[in-house]
């Protein structure tokens, strides 16, 4: 086998490879896909089992909560000593399968955005993972697409590579077919294509010489593998909040201690235990696990919706997005174009058909047969194109892109088979498609000899390039106004308008010359292509400002399309519409003062897309960009969230983006928009729900013992108390499902601090009702004659259905919790509640926990009074969340 493959001619390498320039065979490809195995570097093993568990020990909170189980230990407090540690085991438990299935999850996903590469196989081009890729597959090369393995190029057409990932080089090189020298350095080998790097202009077509760990990729030990850490700057920012809070809770429990000591309020050995009950009560140590979880749950959830997250931090920006920019072709429109208008010079058609199937008809029928223009016009339609027309049992759908299958449809509706045309006419060079020059070209030679150069693009670029038009019996001198005209009319009726045009060469030319402008073209027509709107679009882009989140649309077609478009789904301001060349005549100052009036953008390249988030930015806002090309990288990257599309977007896009859409659909932006407000809210109530109860019992106890009284709960039942209740209900409002009201509200501001004024009242209201709920029931016992056991039954019973009761409320900050559909509750809640209630009746009613506990048979009246006293803590902040909100427009 060789090895210097960029030192050989291209004959050699297909010989070297047992292969030809129309590829393999599937059953060839099969059969060294399984003798190979598949083109991909191996992962790094995962961590073993024991060490993953014990990662979980890693955190300050849990160093506290075992210093204290050594502690009772050495005090022989060994019921309490095996509830702390119950506290800490679980915490860790629930941590570690989660972090399993957090792994998995993104593993799934990984796989989701696996690249796929287009190859030849028996002369077929077809799309394959790019892990099925075998030596010897003929591999086609486009602008945008990641180089899928190591590749000999066999054509090439104004390639350019993107090799900084290996070489380190930031510029793109420029590749050829020619061989080089054997001692040639890695960064240099120009007839070379490498795992890992990215087209960034012209095409190719190469052969695989290397796959998986035998490419230049797999060689260095460049591992792309990585599981990304459940890690965002809010979970850091609660970390850290949890970490000054256990200081200042030690700290409290020290100088109680100190204090309590002093008086001989109790027995030190007691006093101790109360210290480290309440410590262990107040200290959040759940908090960061359940807000992963919170987060991880989220990610799923966006997932299952078409949007897959690469970048975990963004989940909390996307909750925030201000504005979004969007571009129009697939995203807002259903991308599934189709030609409904041809102009002539004579003459203009209506063609009628949908999507991909080409049983439509030419609205002058007879023009087919008797119009030479319309019989070259079809000509250049399919040979200046990529596409390929395939029918997929009852349904037609198009290999490439989009707008040039909508040409071959068209050309079959004129009768001009493009698999014909293409036998009839070789193509001997190519100048792709740019969004810098706006235009296709082709030079192709028929086996009679005549040689041509079609060209079909954007129709101002393509009419600067023509000096005559083709009628029905000669060709005549370029009426530029007629065209003109009739494009603008085109695009104000929505349609994206091509011109095509060609211009017959000598017989002995075998190569485009750009130099000369590719100008003197004759042109032949206007096609007007129509995209229609995506119905989910039109009622996303209504959501959107009813969230307070401006639409921008910012697209590279004509003015009059784009306006037209955003008309139809919506978009407010479409009186005015500015183009890039409008753009490039504003200074910083007046394109910051047009943002604010403008949705709609046209005729935009990657740059503007790139300014227009910069200006965004300076206002203010927080901004998710959508882009699926190369170019459109910088302005991904740039943007608060970068989302690319999933279906036609590039590798190179991908990378620099935060998050990928599947179906490309506006709608899962919004969809995501909504999931990541739904996120950051059941953050929120996590914060919300943990803190307060915490205070609150543990305010009870130390009150008590301020005041010289008995305890309401002992230690051993608040401990108890915390391993039911604190990881248990809190994990269940990770699954809370989006507020009604959570679209209809304007965005938050990132800065928004995690304790707000609103929420440290909350703390200090639900603090205040707890305390004085467990104290009143503990007394009301005690004044009835209950014996202490039972009087402290009924507070410990009390604390769990205040949490209970408490959680009923904080899942709904915004709207009202006293409606059936709220009180209804998730599946996740009432399986934790009936656990709950369900441990609560076994140390209640079973003697042997009894004993272990301290408690006692709780009467059915003294079952409803628990009861009533949940219900009326519900009403109360339900009542207060009420008149703060409509008096006060004051929340959480």
């Amino acid at each position: 086998m060789l090895s210097n493959w960029h030192a050989e001619d291209a004959a050699v390498i297909l010989r070297a490879v047992n292969s030809s320039k129309i590829g393999l065979s599937e059953a060839e490809a099969a059969l060294r896909l399984a003798n190979n195995g598949p083109n991909a570097l191996p992962e790094p093993p995962p961590p073993s089992t024991l060490k993953r568990f014990i990662r979980q020990f890693h955190n300050v909170l849990i160093y506290v909560l075992l210093g204290a189980t050594a502690i009772t230990l050495m005090l022989q407090h060994y019921v309490d000593a095996v509830v702390i540690f119950a506290v800490v085991l679980i915490n860790a438990i629930i941590g570690y399968v989660q972090e399993g299935k957090a792994e998995s999850a993104l593993a799934s996903l990984r796989h989701m955005l696996a690249p796929t590469a287009v190859v030849l196989r028996s002369g077929n081009r077809i799309e394959v993972p790019a892990e099925k890729l075998v030596v010897g597959d003929i591999v086609l090369l486009e602008p945008g697409a990641r180089i899928p393995a190591d590749v000999r190029l066999l054509t090439c057409h104004n390639l350019q590579v993107q090799e900084a990932v290996l070489t380190g080089e930031s510029e793109a090189v420029s590749k050829q077919t020619e061989p080089v020298a054997v001692n040639t350095p890695l960064g240099s080998r120009a007839s070379m294509a490498y795992l890992g790097t990215w087209v960034t202009t012209g095409q190719a077509q190469g052969v695989v010489v290397a796959t998986g760990t035998a490419t230049e990729f797999g060689e260095i030990g460049v591992m792309l593998t990585e599981v990304t850490r459940l890690t965002t700057p809010l979970v850091v920012q609660t970390a850290r909040f949890s970490k000054w809070l256990t200081l200042i809770i030690l700290a409290l429990a020290l100088l109680l201690l100190i204090y309590a000591s002093l008086l001989e309020l109790l027995p030190f050995a007691e006093l101790f235990m109360v210290m480290v009950s309440l410590a262990v009560a107040a200290i959040p140590e759940g908090l960061p696990a359940v807000m992963t979880i919170t987060l991880a749950v989220g990610v799923q959830a966006m997932a299952r919706r078409n949007a897959i997250v690469r970048h975990l931090p963004s989940i909390e920006t996307l909750g925030a997005v201000s504005v979004i920019c969007t571009d129009k072709t697939g995203t807002l429109t259903r991308n599934e174009m189709v030609v409904t208008a041809v102009v002539i010079a004579d003459e203009q058609f209506d063609v009628t058909g949908e999507g991909y199937n080409p049983a439509g008809e030419i609205s002058d029928v007879n023009a087919i047969e008797t119009d030479p223009v319309l019989q070259q016009l079809a000509r250049v339609a399919v040979l200046c194109n990529d596409a390929e027309l395939q029918q997929q049992e009852d349904n037609w759908a198009v290999s490439g892109d989009p707008m040039e299958g909508a040409l071959v449809v068209l050309a079959a509706k004129i009768g001009c088979s493009a698999e014909h045309a293409r036998k009839q006419w070789r193509r001997d060079d190519l100048r792709p498609f740019d969004a810098e020059y706006r235009y296709m070209a082709t030079l192709n030679h028929s086996h009679d000899g005549q040689g041509f150069v079609h060209v079909k693009g954007a129709p101002e670029q393509v009419l600067s390039m023509c000096s005559q038009q083709q009628t029905l019996h000669d060709i005549q001198p370029l009426n530029l106004n007629y065209w003109q005209q009739k494009a603008d009319h085109m695009a104000q009726q929505g349609l994206r308008v091509l011109a095509l045009a060609q211009r017959r060469v000598e017989p002995e030319t075998v190569l485009l010359d750009p130099s000369d402008g590719l100008g003197n073209l004759v042109l032949l027509g206007l096609v007007g292509i129509v995209d229609p709107p995506r119905a989910e679009a039109i009622v996303a882009v209504k959501e959107c400002q009813q969230a307070g989140i401006g639409v921008k649309m910012i697209t590279g077609d004509h003015p009059g399309t784009a306006r037209a478009i955003a008309q139809q789904v919506g978009i407010i301001n479409t009186d005015k519409v500015l183009t890039g060349a409008d753009l490039d005549k504003l200074n910083d100052r007046q394109f910051n003062a047009v943002m604010a009036t403008t949705d709609v953008f046209a005729r935009t390249s990657p740059a503007h897309k790139l300014r227009l988030v910069k200006a965004l930015q300076a206002q203010q806002h927080i901004v998710a960009m959508t882009g699926d090309g190369v170019n459109d990288a910088p302005a991904l990257k740039r943007a608060d969230v970068g989302i690319v599309m999933g279906i036609r977007g590039s590798e190179a896009a991908k990378q620099a983006a935060d998050v990928v859409l599947t179906d490309d659909n506006f709608a899962s932006i919004v969809a995501a928009v909504r999931q990541g407000r739904t996120v950051y809210d059941n953050l929120k109530k996590v914060i919300s729900w943990d803190i307060p109860t915490s205070v609150g019992e543990s305010m009870t106890i130390i009150v008590a013992l301020l005041m010289s009284m008995a305890l309401p709960i002992t230690p051993v039942q608040l401990l108890w108390v915390n391993l039911v209740t604190a990881i248990t209900l809190g994990l269940t409002l990770a699954f809370e499902p989006t507020e009604a009201y959570s679209m209809q509200r304007p965005p938050r501001q990132r800065s928004e601090p995690l304790l707000r004024a609103s929420l440290v009242w909350h703390i200090v209201l639900v603090s205040v009702l707890f305390m004085v709920g467990i104290f009143g029931i503990f007394q009301y016992a005690l004044g009835q004659g209950y014996t202490l056991d039972l009087a402290r039954s009924l507070a410990l019973n009390t604390a769990v259905v205040l949490e209970i009761f408490h959680l009923f409320f904080i899942r709904n900050i915004y709207g009202t919790s006293l409606t059936l559909h709220s009180l209804r509750g998730t599946r996740p809640l009432w399986i934790a509640v009936v656990l709950i209630v369900l441990a609560q009746a076994a140390v209640t009613y079973v003697p042997a926990l009894q004993k272990l506990l301290g408690t006692a048979a709780i009467g059915w009246r003294d079952g409803l009074l628990i009861l009533a006293i949940g219900v009326a803590l519900l009403l109360v902040v339900e009542a207060e969340k009420q008149v703060r909100i409509r008096l006060f427009n004051w929340r959480l």
